[in-house]
């Protein structure tokens, strides 16, 4: 038996004087209304009704058990209201981990826009690239672009890390003209040390792969020393589309080889399963998946429009996550 759900029956049934009236209050039928007081009554020992067939009426003893469980079903109703009025305007601290290449230059617009919302919301955020598991580090939140470190956590992808090849105006002048992936053999070229294809790069070209090895003279888990090793123009790099938009855009570098990329990887928010209910951790997942559904605003500002099939196939992950 739920004792609070007889309790209730039992309090909205003596306030209508009828068990239909409070089957219809409480959305149920009548006859569950009718079970409910029954196993309240059995519980406590007594009749807590007179019965007939016009109506119900509170017998003695109904009558002072009646006022002891109005209280404790206000109470719970006020508490339930509070707790509504708490996801209303959530608030608390969220822990988040955070891939630097988001972190600089877009997660704080996305801090901003949802503490608009939620003003009660504080954040203490650490910027790191490593692979983390938020149970055993404290985290109620990773943002990262690969797989969860354990299957206790909970992965739901936001959306796809799309790369380009990359360099300055004056260095592609200067230097022998690319054209094919075999001609970056003879460029000096920079990359993130931890994509998972390592020196053996998967160039596409539409549904063909075109596979080179690229022994990069930099390596780094900074995807913003790569951004400065381009613009001092020393070679040929590649970067993600997130952290070299505002520099294609602005034409301070410019693409190579436009047509090869590399497979999208996702930036995925990762947390406990334990956390899967927990009201602030899911509005802010929530959010973030709503901001950059299907493709971030980078990727449309650079004209990196994705085929049909491949559109589709970003919604469906966005949709079974």
């Amino acid at each position: 038996m739920d004792l609070f759900m007889s309790m209730e029956a039992f309090v909205r049934a003596a306030e209508a004087q009828s068990f239909a009236s409070a089957a219809r209050q409480l959305g149920v039928a009548k006859s569950v209304v009718t079970s409910r007081v029954k196993q309240l009554e059995e519980h406590f020992g007594v009749a807590l009704f007179h019965r007939s067939t016009r109506a119900v009426r509170l017998s003695e003893v109904g009558e002072t058990y009646y006022r002891d469980c109005l209280l404790l079903v206000s109470k719970v109703r006020e508490l339930s209201g509070r707790a509504s009025a708490e996801t209303q305007s959530l608030a608390g601290t969220l822990n988040v981990h955070v891939l630097p290449g988001f972190a600089l230059g877009h997660f704080s617009q996305a801090l901003i826009a949802f503490r608009e919302a939620h003003p009660r919301i504080e954040f203490v955020v650490t910027v790191n690239d490593r692979v983390i598991d938020p149970v055993q580090e404290g985290f109620d939140l990773a943002l990262q672009i690969y797989p969860p470190a354990s299957n206790l956590l909970v992965e739901r992808k936001l959306f796809p890390v799309r790369g380009v090849l990359c360099a300055t105006p004056a260095y592609l002048k200067e230097e022998p003209v690319i054209e094919t992936p075999l001609d970056l053999l003879r460029h000096d070229f920079a990359r993130y040390a931890h994509y998972p294809w390592g020196d053996n790069w998967p160039l596409m070209k539409g549904n063909e792969c075109y596979e080179i090895a690229l022994n990069a003279v930099l390596k780094t888990n900074s995807v913003h020393l790569l951004l400065e090793f381009a613009r001092a123009g020393a070679g040929v790099v590649y970067l993600p589309t997130m952290v070299a938009a505002s520099d294609l855009l602005e034409r301070r570098l410019v693409r190579v080889l436009p047509d090869y990329a590399a497979p999208p990887l996702w930036l995925s928010a990762v947390y406990p399963t334990s956390h899967r209910s927990t009201t602030k951790v899911k509005a802010f997942v929530d959010f973030l998946r709503e901001r950059y559904l299907s493709e971030p605003q980078w990727d449309k500002a650079l004209g990196i429009a994705p085929p049909d099939d491949e559109e589709r196939n970003v919604d469906e992950e966005l949709g079974d996550t």
